[in-house]
């Protein structure tokens, strides 16, 4: 992308230790080339404790990075599971990258997150794993014939392609896949309408956020949550009524 002229960014989340907290934030150091390219910014961000494969403001500075003048952002994220598909929220196409021969594939990525996926790219398709990868590949069209099909898509997607970062092989056509995905979505109106769901989504979002902070900060409400903090643990009283007591608290008028 860099090579044609475009400018990029890239928002790379990594995952922080459950004990710790740290993350390594390494993942500038592994694009030797690409972080010295006067056209491309790379930003490490630790996930902390946020779910969903992104960290808190991913999102901000997505929208920061396009406000600057960065033609294609490219979010990747700390690992995705099948629950963990928040990137989805924040971005206009949801690239799913796989690896060959990591055994049963389609039963460890399941239906959750091949529904949110638009392209499905098989990596290290070079080699000794060409095989291998061309045969996942076949695996994961087969499947993806067998989804529902989505309003959001033209005709012959969502697809699988098999890429190889080593060989350069298929990247080109993943990117002309994917113009011609964001060509055919702006003329069908795909794109803005699903941008302004993403929007009605963060708000959502933000507000709850907001609200959850004020109720950490209020006084009675954080004096009562301790209170029944300890009356959790001796059993006296149930999670989901403790916490429906300290809401109470924090909606009641202050005097």
């Amino acid at each position: 992308l860099v090579g044609s002229g475009l400018k990029v960014a890239v928002l790379a989340v990594d995952p922080s230790s459950a004990r710790s907290g740290g993350s390594i934030l390494g993942d500038k150091t592994r694009m030797d080339q690409l972080s010295r390219h006067p056209g491309a910014y790379i930003r490490p961000s630790p996930s902390q404790t946020h779910l969903g494969g992104v960290a808190r403001r991913t999102r901000e500075a997505t929208s920061l990075c396009e406000a600057a003048g960065f033609d294609v952002v490219l979010i990747e994220t700390v690992g995705v599971g099948q629950s963990e598909t928040m990137v989805a929220e924040m971005a206009d196409l949801f690239v799913l990258l796989l690896a060959p021969a990591g055994g049963d594939e389609l039963q460890g990525v399941k239906r959750g997150i091949m529904e949110m996926a638009d392209l499905i790219l098989i990596n290290k398709a070079d080699g000794d794993l060409k095989s291998a990868a061309t045969r996942t590949c076949a695996d994961y069209a087969g499947a993806l014939r067998l989804l529902r099909k989505r309003s959001q898509d033209p005709e012959d997607f969502p697809k699988a392609l098999t890429v190889s970062a080593l060989e350069g092989a298929g990247l080109r056509q993943s990117w002309e896949e994917m113009q011609a995905l964001v060509a055919w979505r702006r003329e069908k109106g795909v794109w803005a309408r699903t941008r302004a769901s993403q929007n009605a989504y963060w708000f959502n979002a933000e507000l709850r956020h907001a609200l959850l902070t004020r109720l950490e900060h209020d006084p009675e409400a954080a004096e009562a949550s301790r209170q029944l903090q300890q009356a959790i643990h001796a059993g006296d009283i149930a999670p989901s009524l403790a916490a429906e007591r300290v809401v109470d608290i924090f909606l009641r008028p202050k005097a």
